[in-house]
């Protein structure tokens, strides 16, 4: 992953409020709201370390730390976390982490989707990099070198579906999703061209022009890639975020054939669904966590 594609996830938002936050839908799309209200009382010193969502001895899940073998690259660790009771038929999301890594935020989420009943799982990306932990951290510099070089090294695509194949031999019949952010946004986006491996997707502020420089100005040939698209996507994003150009989600979204909804949150920026930094923007990550979870209800289940 190029600098060009990185961006300070604690800086890439505007002072200034966007009034074109919109919904967007096309052929096929389902949006669904849920009970965002609920999710946002919980978040009484969010935008900072806190205490986690779900805790890890939360007796309705279990967490595991598997080691994956890729076909591709060496093995890599992992952050899971299951039900306590599952059938062959249950659901599972893959989870892509953002530049911090598999950070404390990251594994919260894993947690919470297992305690809304799906298997989850965050492939360790940077694990053969010797790359820092991210918990607590704010400056995202020192992670840059790690994910240039993983994207170099040419085996993210194989972890993702490591990841997947894990979820598999938990439940051989669920159907699996996919959900990443920021960096692991843009991975979400890049995982489903020309791939039918997975049955749903939620890119959070990810890039929505692979292949090109979203600091140029955006020609229709950047997204002749979306025709190539097959899987359910929703989208979040900013309307605030300076890396991630409101139009350019646009016509990304406008060019999808296969089912997909966005959503550009107006009072949000970059990295606004990350509780643990100063970019969290409650009411936006409690709507999009309500979106995420019905979209995956609706096509994973």
């Amino acid at each position: 992953m190029s600098l060009e594609e990185l961006t300070d996830p604690l800086a890439a938002t505007s002072a200034e409020v966007s009034r074109r936050g919109f919904v967007t839908l096309g052929a096929g799309a389902a949006f669904f709201i849920g009970n965002a209200a609920a999710a946002q009382a919980q978040t009484d010193g969010f935008g900072k370390p806190h205490p986690p969502i779900v805790a890890e001895d939360d007796p309705a899940i279990i967490v595991s730390r598997p080691r994956l073998a890729p076909k591709a690259g060496s093995p890599i660790g992992s952050y899971a976390a299951t039900p306590r009771t599952i059938t062959r038929l249950t659901p599972g999301v893959v989870v892509i982490q953002h530049i911090w890594g598999v950070d404390t935020s990251i594994r919260d989420v894993v947690r919470r989707y297992a305690k809304a009943g799906f298997i989850a799982i965050a492939p360790a990306l940077f694990d053969r990099l010797n790359a820092p932990s991210g918990d607590g951290a704010t400056d995202y510099m020192p992670f840059v070198p790690f994910a240039t070089k993983m994207t170099a090294d040419g085996f993210v695509s194989s972890d993702v579906i490591a990841g997947h194949d894990w979820i598999q031999a938990q439940a051989r019949d669920g159907s699996i999703g996919l959900t990443g952010f920021c960096m692991g946004g843009s991975i979400v986006l890049q995982s489903i061209i020309d791939s039918k491996g997975f049955a749903a997707a939620s890119m959070f502020y990810g890039n929505v022009r692979p292949g090109s420089n979203a600091k140029e100005p955006a020609k229709p040939s950047d997204f002749d890639f979306t025709s190539r698209v097959t899987t359910p996507l929703l989208g979040s994003f900013g309307a605030r975020d300076t890396s991630i150009k409101a139009d350019d989600v646009v016509a990304m979204f406008a060019r999808l054939t296969a089912p997909h909804a966005a959503k550009i949150y107006d009072e949000a920026g970059h990295g606004f669904f990350d509780d643990q930094r100063e970019s969290y923007v409650p009411s936006a990550a409690a709507d999009a966590w309500a979106r995420t979870l019905a979209w995956f209800q609706k096509y994973l289940t």
